[in-house]
């Protein structure tokens, strides 16, 4: 039986990604959980959604939306600027543009939606396309794998898509469910109430978090549920830790 191997916020780091799928050594029988935010902030968000694309294809991985992929598409489908501008001005939007070789100034604001500005074969296009075929959560009989998080006193499948996406302290405070979350979203210091701790956050609670902060300076974690084992990358140097 083949491991169930997840990984949260990525954020363009795609050298750090490499370094981990390195250190996993996936084999065919493993099952391989990207849960959201491949994009913003990091140098290579193009990079990054190339290769879970591409993992998709060949092994079956299962793709999750994080809030930042939401914020993108909405930047280029909606028909007011303020989804752009929050985007570009507070998500890391103009790193994600240069990833694809854009710029702030090759969209016109009083055109929209500016999804209508991109080339038919522009790859950006292709990426948006893909990212709302992304699913927002992975349930087994023990343990739920999700962006943001759960909703404490609602049914998984009567919870709104913004709550799996965008729920904090709610969630990591009152969660008291029978299954496991394991959740990206929060970076893992803000869990452990200290910058210098970006390691895998284990709450008393039954939610595990694994965002560590890679696109902060912090780390990338590879959960493997199966084994209850963690791979990790340091930022600064990519290089993968035991």
């Amino acid at each position: 039986m083949g491991r169930i191997l997840a990984i949260s916020d990525i954020h363009g780091q795609h050298a750090m990604l490499v370094a981990l799928l390195n250190k996993i050594a996936l084999q065919p029988d493993d099952t391989l959980l990207f849960m959201g935010d491949y994009v913003d902030r990091g140098p290579q968000s193009k990079e990054v959604l190339d290769t879970v694309l591409s993992l998709r294809e060949t092994h079956g991985a299962t793709l999750l939306m994080g809030n930042h992929e939401a914020i993108m598409l909405r930047a280029f489908t909606a028909n007011h600027c303020k989804p752009w501008e929050h985007w570009i001005n507070v998500c890391g939007g103009v790193e994600t543009l240069e990833s694809y070789g854009l710029r702030v100034a090759d969209f016109d604001t009083t055109n929209l939606p500016l999804l209508k500005q991109l080339p038919t074969t522009h790859p950006l296009r292709a990426h948006l396309q893909a990212i709302e075929t992304m699913g927002y959560y992975v349930a087994y009989d023990d343990v739920v794998f999700v962006h943001g998080g759960v909703d404490p006193e609602l049914p998984l499948d009567e919870t709104p898509i913004s709550t799996l996406l965008w729920i904090r302290k709610e969630f990591h405070m009152g969660y008291h469910g029978e299954k496991t979350i394991v959740f990206g979203h929060t970076p893992s210091y803000r869990l452990h109430g200290t910058k210098h701790n970006t390691d895998v956050y284990y709450g008393p609670n039954r939610i595990i978090g694994i965002d560590g902060g890679a696109t902060f300076g912090g780390q990338l974690h590879c959960l493997d549920w199966t084994n209850k084992r963690v791979y990790s990358v340091q930022a600064k140097s990519c290089v993968a830790q035991s």
